[in-house]
């Protein structure tokens, strides 16, 4: 008999759900919020509302894609943390409420085990997905963690952000350049067209396999801050340049710790997930960190690299062939670790 899980993820602003049938991909729904825009971030009251709105439809357009009637369904597997509690609160509480309408199990998912497993989505059998162990370099607005990954709920951070993520840098950064939000997918179209070598920002001498990019944003800010006094059209007129040179340290500091990960560890395959590794330059830059040392590399399909349903159904097929079901009397968490 068939395994079928339906995903539903609700952590920040989209709102999505997926169906997985014996670890193959049957459809993955995304409902983006563009209301944030105009403020320049998401706002956690707006984003929960708009989940409200949006899961009823997102879960049956899902289903319908998928070719499968609910009832077909084995277990649902949802986004219990971390992120926004409101809008976790939205797919959590469905979850519950459709698992016991259907009378079948809930999986609840950490939302970074999600990211990490998302290289195991399989679109087709002879799809290739990573082997254990393997080093997962997990960047996104809110995490920047090196992770070792011994199995599918046996994770190591072996360093991680101690103040911003890459994520943030890029955004924040981006706000200061006059750029819409999200900023980051601004940075990576300008940065193509820059010179990368043209400013010099600060990088940080933290310890061990420990990030931050505090010190990057604080140095891109008074940079900016001290030529406009000079010359008052001074981003305008240098916009490509400052993107590729802020692209340019944001992936140095990134690779600097990941090379020292790989060789304590040994291991042949490195893998990128999160929203930063849909950037053309970060994903470049590791293809070609891992070519130059003979290892493999795992660099997700962009779908897959923002926050979506299928990595919350996989890794929750993996936890129901475990037989690692949920309590009803389970809650979202706002924050957490690998």
């Amino acid at each position: 008999m068939s395994i079928i899980i339906l995903g539903i993820e609700s952590s920040c602003d989209d709102t999505s759900a997926a169906i997985i049938k014996d670890g193959l991909l049957l459809s993955n729904v995304i409902a983006s919020q563009k209301v944030h825009e105009e403020y320049g971030g998401v706002v956690p009251e707006l984003a929960s509302r708009a989940h409200q709105q949006n899961i009823v439809p997102v879960v049956d357009s899902a289903i319908k894609r998928a070719g499968i009637d609910k009832k077909d369904i084995s277990a649902i597997a949802f986004t219990r943390g971390p992120g926004l509690l409101g809008s976790l609160l939205v797919g959590t509480s469905f979850a519950k409420g459709l698992s016991l309408g259907l009378r079948i199990p809930i999986v609840d998912v950490n939302h970074l085990h999600g990211h990490v497993l998302s290289h195991f989505i399989r679109q087709k059998q002879d799809d290739i997905v990573p082997e254990y162990p393997f080093l997962c370099l997990l960047i996104s607005g809110g995490n920047s963690q090196i992770i070792l990954v011994k199995g599918y709920n046996d994770m190591e951070v072996l360093g991680q952000t101690i103040d911003d993520a890459a994520g943030e840098a890029f955004d924040k950064c981006a706000k200061v350049m006059g750029l819409p939000y999200p900023g980051g997918p601004h940075i990576d179209r300008l940065a193509k067209e820059g010179d990368s070598s043209r400013f010099k920002f600060a990088k940080p001498h933290i310890p061990g396999y420990n990030y931050s990019f505090s010190g990057l944003k604080t140095s891109f800010l008074y940079t900016l801050r001290d030529a406009k006094k000079l010359n008052p059209n001074f981003i305008e007129e240098n916009m490509t340049d400052l993107a590729a040179s802020l692209q340019k340290t944001i992936i140095d500091i990134l690779l600097d710790k990941l090379k020292k990960a790989v060789e304590a560890t040994g291991v042949k395959q490195v893998a990128i997930g999160g929203g930063v590794s849909a950037n053309s330059g970060v994903r470049q830059a590791i293809a070609d960190f891992c070519d130059k040392r003979g290892i493999k590399a795992f660099i997700p399909e962009r779908a897959f690299t923002t926050d979506n349903a299928a990595m919350v159904a996989i890794a929750g097929y993996y936890k129901y062939l475990s037989g690692d079901f949920c309590h009803y009397d389970e809650v979202p968490f706002a924050r957490t670790t690998i």
